[in-house]
């Protein structure tokens, strides 16, 4: 602490240099010091200023009204809180203020201008207000008249939806009983009126926390959740959108300030808890449609696990386990073919098995993952009845989606006494469908490459034999399938084949017959995809799936199907395909010292190399693979989950590797299509889907690759490429990608310094790969031309000028040329760096000559149209520095020469040099004697 007027100095040092955190400190301890009530005023106003910085405009209003209030008129203490107060939107307040304002001052000028300023904006916001009120009556009569023709009605119910999106027309419908209208379009029960209804309600919600309590607590959970339980696809859709609008706004979506008011927007957690315990309630709720049921589980997964692993409190988990595993379970264990089960959509049992995937590794500990197994293990138990078969393939179909889900818990399960034996009794039923769920359960299971094994020497006779003697096609490709995975346990390793030769291709041949079968339900063909999916990793496989154009076809048209069940399977396919999965570096010592200790080499198929994948690629682009991924990049969220984004990342990587292929790609919507794949999913899906973006931006013209505003969203991702710990393929694409989008257009030029580019791209120009230093100097020099480059090169304590005038003397043609024409760009555009660079290396005048007297034409022009511009700076030392050097006698020579198209471009700046430095009167034209 200390004396007042000292630490008000002080706190004004540090707002005069920007420090504003430090000003406010000091600023509150002088305060804490001060009993004088005029100094106290002074104080608070300049704390004030400082909020206003900081823009915290609710301490700012405070911070002046205190100031006011110890003196009245106080002028700077007015108009800041005016200004404070513009900014929370409360225009007619901070209109009274700048009224005072200009009545003590009325010739001042910034009082004025703001004064009428203020009261342009309160009359349009009166005019707003009025013509939404009247819009909002009008849509509401034409939906109350009975009489009214359908097609007004409908065209009402949009205009509604358009309104609910602006916060004025939001608040003008909620003010007008709009409610209670929109109940009664839901009571109506025509889908039309209720999708309307409840796209208003969406729109009504978003952002608003106050305003989403209250439709809430008007409409009731329970209403909502009847809505959508409709056996309506678009309906439950638009209803889940409202619950996820609804829980943004009341978990921090709502961003306005409300001051004071804050306390009277109420604590939302009970709302949050009754929504919660709704959703947990429809997945085991016979009356709720798949649909309906799908989105519940939707929303449990998007809303219910921690999105940042960091985030200690995954209470929401724990309360969802205790109150609503079981009912998951069930969801989970439903046999669509036996009688009185939940409606399911294809969908359904694997969102479900996400949703368990999920919940289980958001669990910090032990004792809660312990509590976890017990639940579905109790679960299990209580389902196995050796009387009644249906119960027990309840069981066992459970077993199955927590195998899809978190494999730990299901794998721990299908270990206990008497379930593996359930599982082949089972197999060996007179029923369909007990040999369907068995089936399905060993494939499951057997991932592990130990299990495997065990099913090896156990499983195939018994596989072989229900493939042999069933005349059921849906168990007959179940078993097939059964039989691929077994077939593939040795993954890609040529010398880990499980079967003899010959039989993977018997098996995929089979698989690639069924898929290609338009009679059997896509169900069933989906399982074809999956024994592709493990027969493809070897690579004969590959070879014969890709040259079977009507089987990748049919793949690609599954794919896009409604059933996204399919997604991963297609991925798995792909990346085998495309050999874009991880590959161990084999280094020739060890592999000799593996030999020498008779240990297993890792074998490498002749048709896994460069020009065979090469093939494969082209292949299935012509085959349309393109469209099939966009399709499945849009699948439900839940199923779409991280693991099959980087695959689908994988894939897209390896199809980008020829630029010749680019084009294809993005136009069959490639490009926007990766956005979301580089923007979320595991760091190294990201990182092969940004890269793949960086490809395609660097030889694509940006509107065309990423239309409208989906160009902006692009750039973060290639920024992310550029840090040191990337590859330097990564650092290099992500450099050409930046450098086509900032030739582009001044916007997306300064959107990259918003994203703070610059530092990163200015590393790059100091490496030593040669690619990479030339990418990144190329990028610079398309930014120059942006003001806030501009900016920084005129800064002081850098040495960003200094790299770029000692790269324009490096040997490399096309590094002189980027550096070259960055720095006549930069030097046009701003005249003090042209004084600036004879300061920052003392080699400058060398290299000017020698860019100058450049053998191409392109460096010589750029050298030359540098020196145009320092002749041009206003220095007149400068210029006179240059014409007394050498410099002369080079622009002479070459503004002699005769006019030739090939060099014409620095002959004519050698003429405009001489002509200006005769305008600067350090020569004379010469004359001779009469």
């Amino acid at each position: 602490m200390g004396d007042p007027i000292t630490l008000k100095d002080e706190g004004n040092k540090h707002f005069q240099a920007g420090d504003i955190d430090k000003a406010i400190e000091c600023y509150t301890n002088a305060l804490k010091e001060c009993t004088d009530k005029k100094m106290q005023a002074v104080i608070y106003r300049n704390r004030c200023a400082c909020y206003l910085k900081k823009e915290s405009y609710s301490n700012a209003v405070s911070d002046a009204s205190k100031a006011i209030d110890d003196d009245a008129s106080d002028i700077k203490a007015l108009y800041r809180r005016c200004q404070a107060l513009e900014k929370l939107g409360k225009l007619d307040m901070a209109f009274k203020d700048v009224q005072r304002c200009a009545t003590l001052e009325p010739k001042n000028k910034t009082f004025l201008e703001t004064l009428h300023r203020l009261g342009a904006e309160i009359q349009a916001k009166l005019r707003t207000t009025f013509s939404t009120d009247s819009r909002v009556q009008n849509m509401f009569d034409i939906l109350l008249d009975e009489e009214m023709d359908k097609e007004k009605k409908e065209k009402a119910a949009n205009n509604l939806i358009v309104l609910s999106r602006e916060d004025a027309g939001a608040e003008r419908i909620f003010q007008n009983n709009g409610v209670t209208l929109l109940l009664n379009m839901v009571e109506t029960g025509k889908p039309e009126m209720i999708l309307a209804a409840v796209r208003t309600l969406s729109g009504m919600c978003t952002g608003h926390k106050a305003r989403a309590m209250a439709i809430v607590n008007m409409v009731g959970v329970d209403k909502i959740c009847s809505i959508m339980a409709l056996d309506n696809e678009e309906i439950a859709l638009a209803t889940c959108n409202l619950f996820q609008c609804i829980n943004d706004s009341l978990t921090g979506g709502d961003t306005r300030d409300y001051g004071k008011e804050a306390s009277l927007v109420l604590d939302a957690s009970k709302d949050l808890r009754t929504i919660l315990l709704a959703l947990l309630e429809m997945i085991s709720n016979k009356k709720v449609s798949g649909h309906g049921r799908d989105q519940a589980l939707n929303l449990l997964t998007k809303n219910v696990p921690c999105r940042d692993k960091k985030d200690r409190d995954h209470s929401r988990t724990l309360f969802t386990i205790d109150h609503g595993l079981k009912k998951i379970l069930k969801v989970c264990g439903q046999v669509p073919e036996l009688p009185d089960q939940l409606p399911l959509t294809e969908n359904t049992q694997l969102i479900a098995s996400v949703l368990l995937n999920k919940l289980y590794d958001d669990l910090k500990c032990d004792p809660e993952r312990a509590n976890f197994r017990e639940i579905c293990d109790e679960y299990i138990k209580s389902k196995i009845d050796p009387n009644n078969m249906d119960k027990t393939l309840h069981a066992i179909n459970t077993i199955s989606g927590l195998l899809q889900g978190p494999f730990e818990v299901g794998n721990s399960l299908v270990g206990q006494q008497g379930v593996m034996e359930m599982m082949v009794a089972l197999c060996g039923s007179e029923r369909d469908v007990d040999q369907m769920v068995a089936v399905e359960a060993l494939i499951h299971a057997s991932t592990k490459m130990s299990r495997a094994s065990f099913f090896i020497t156990n499983g195939v006779s018994l596989l072989k034999d229900i493939y042999k003697k069933t005349k059921n096609e849906k168990i007959k490709i179940r078993a097939l399938v059964g039989l691929c995975k077994l077939g593939s346990a040795g993954g890609d390793d040529y010398g880990l084949r499980q079967f003899a030769e010959g039989s993977t291709e018997k098996l995929a041949k089979q698989c690639r017959k069924w898929l290609c079968n338009p009679q059997i339900d896509s169900k069933t063909r989906k399982w074809a995809i999956e024994g592709l999916a493990y027969l493809t990793n070897d690579a004969d496989v590959k070879d014969d799936f890709v040259e079977d154009e009507l089987a990748m076809k049919a793949m690609f048209e599954l794919a896009k199907s409604r059933d996204k069940t399919i997604v991963y399977a297609v991925a798995c396919t792909l990346v085998n395909c495309t050999n874009s999965y991880d590959k161990k570096e084999i280094i020739p010592e060890l592999v000799q010292l593996a030999k020498f200790s008779k240990q297993h080499v890792p074998e490498q198929h002749p048709k896994d190399k460069k020009d065979f994948i090469e093939k494969r690629v082209k292949r299935l682009l012509k085959a349309g693979v393109i469209s099939a991924l966009v399709v499945m990049v849009k699948a439900d969220s839940a199923i779409l989950t991280d693991q099959t984004k980087e695959m689908l990342a994988r894939v897209f990587l390896a199809l980008t590797e020829d630029p010749k292929d680019r084009g294809t790609i993005v136009a069959h919507g490639g490009g926007k299509a990766l956005i979301p794949l580089a923007l979320e999913g595991t760091e190294k899906g990201k990182v092969k889907a940004s890269f793949a973006l960086a490809k395609i931006a660097a030889v694509s013209n940006p509107e065309i690759a990423f239309p409208g505003e989906r160009i902006y969203e692009v750039i973060r991702p290639l920024i992310s490429l550029l840090h040191t710990d990337k590859e330097g393929a990564e650092n290099y694409e992500a450099l050409r990608g930046l450098t086509n989008m900032a030739g582009f257009s001044e916007k997306l030029r300064i959107k990259l310094v918003k994203e703070k580019a610059l530092p990163e791209i200015e590393n790059h120009m100091f490496e030593e790969n040669e690619k990479i230093r030339l990418a990144a100097t190329e990028c610079m020099c398309n930014l120059v031309t942006c003001k806030e480059v501009q900016a920084r090169y005129l800064e002081d304590g850098n040495d960003k000028l200094k790299l770029l005038v000692l790269l324009c003397g490096e040997d490399d043609e096309k590094l002189q040329i980027a550096a070259a024409g960055g720095l006549a760009m930069i030097t046009a555009a701003e005249k003090k760096l042209c004084t600036k660079m004879t300061r920052v290396t003392v080699q400058w005048l060398e290299i000017l000559q020698r860019l100058c007297l450049h053998t191409n034409p392109s460096v010589q022009h750029r050298g030359l149209v540098i020196l145009y511009n320092m002749l041009n700076s206003d220095d007149f030392e400068l210029a006179k520095k240059l014409i007394e050097s050498e410099i002369l006698e080079i622009l002479t020579v070459i503004a002699k020469a005769e006019d030739n198209p090939k060099r014409q471009d620095p002959i004519d700046v050698a003429r405009a040099c001489l002509v200006k430095a005769m305008d600067l009167g350090i020569i004379k034209p010469f004359t001779s004697p009469s």
